[in-house]
């Protein structure tokens, strides 16, 4: 498996926290269409959900960077 450094999980952190709220502003836009595109709304709720188990994953990587800093500090 391969390694990334606090810095670049910091910065995959930031784009999909951004991407998230990109897609949580389009999803209210089309939920407020009549009729609501059903389609692309269940499609952004699929990418909301991985995204944000994305974000959980990343932030666990940067809790395991910090738990070693300290421990070897």
């Amino acid at each position: 498996m391969t390694e990334y450094s606090k810095a670049e999980l910091e910065a995959a952190h930031k784009a999909i926290s951004s991407s998230i709220r990109k897609i949580e502003n389009a999803k209210e836009t089309l939920s407020k269409k009549n009729p609501p595109p059903k389609a692309q709304l269940t499609l952004a709720s699929r990418n909301l959900s991985a995204l944000r188990l994305a974000l959980s994953l990343i932030m666990r990587e940067v809790e395991k960077h910090e738990s070693h800093t300290t421990t070897t500090n």
